[in-house]
C-alpha cells in the first residue's frame, strides 16, 4: 500500500512538471527504463514504459484520477544544456512549488532533478527531492501497447488508466 501511494504522489509530481513544460522536448517513441529515486523511496525498483507522442502529451496538464491543475506559475527555459521548469500548482488543498532541471538527450537518455515544496503538508510531506532518470531501451516489446508500465514485483497497468484515477464504487 505504501508503494502504491508513492507510485501516485510520484506521478503528481511528474505531472506538475510536464505541465510546467509547455513544450518539452519529446522523448523518443519505443520502450524507455525509468528509474525513481527520492526521499521517500530509495529502493524503489525501475520500470518500463513504452511510450509515443500521444503518450508523452497525455499527462500534460492533468493529475492522477483525471483533474486539471490550475499553475499560477509555469516557466521554462533554456540554460546552456539544461531546461529548467518552475511552476507553482494548485494541488487538491495544497500549492505546490516545483523546479526541475532536465538534462541529457530525450531520445537516449536524460535525467530530471525535481524539487517541492507543498503548503500545506500534502499527504504529510511538507517538501520532496525526486531524481528520475530515463534510458531508450529500443522499440517497445512485442504485445505492449503506448501507455504499457510494467514494475518488477506488480501487475502491469496502462498509464491511459492510472490517469483515470481508481475505479468508482458504486
Amino acid at each position: 500500500m505504501r508503494f502504491k501511494s508513492f507510485l501516485f504522489l510520484t506521478l503528481l509530481v511528474a505531472s506538475v512538471v510536464v505541465a510546467a513544460t509547455f513544450d518539452p522536448p519529446r522523448r523518443k517513441s519505443g520502450l524507455w527504463e525509468i528509474k525513481v529515486s527520492s526521499d521517500y523511496s530509495k529502493a524503489m525498483p525501475a520500470m518500463q514504459q513504452c511510450i509515443d507522442e500521444k503518450t508523452d502529451d497525455l499527462m500534460k496538464n492533468q493529475m492522477p484520477g483525471g483533474e486539471k491543475l490550475t499553475c499560477s506559475k509555469n516557466e521554462v527555459r533554456k540554460e546552456g544544456d539544461r531546461i529548467v521548469s518552475e511552476s507553482v500548482c494548485k494541488l487538491n488543498s495544497s500549492t505546490a512549488k516545483t523546479r526541475a532541471v532536465f538534462t541529457g538527450q530525450f531520445d537516449s537518455a536524460y535525467k530530471a532533478d525535481i524539487k517541492s515544496t507543498y503548503e500545506p503538508p500534502m499527504q504529510g510531506m511538507r517538501e520532496a527531492s525526486t531524481v528520475i532518470e530515463g534510458k531508450w531501451l529500443g522499440p517497445c516489446n512485442p504485445g505492449q501497447n503506448p501507455g504499457d508500465v510494467s514494475i518488477p514485483g506488480m501487475p502491469n497497468m496502462n498509464l491511459k488508466d492510472m490517469m483515470k484515477g481508481p475505479p468508482r464504487t458504486p
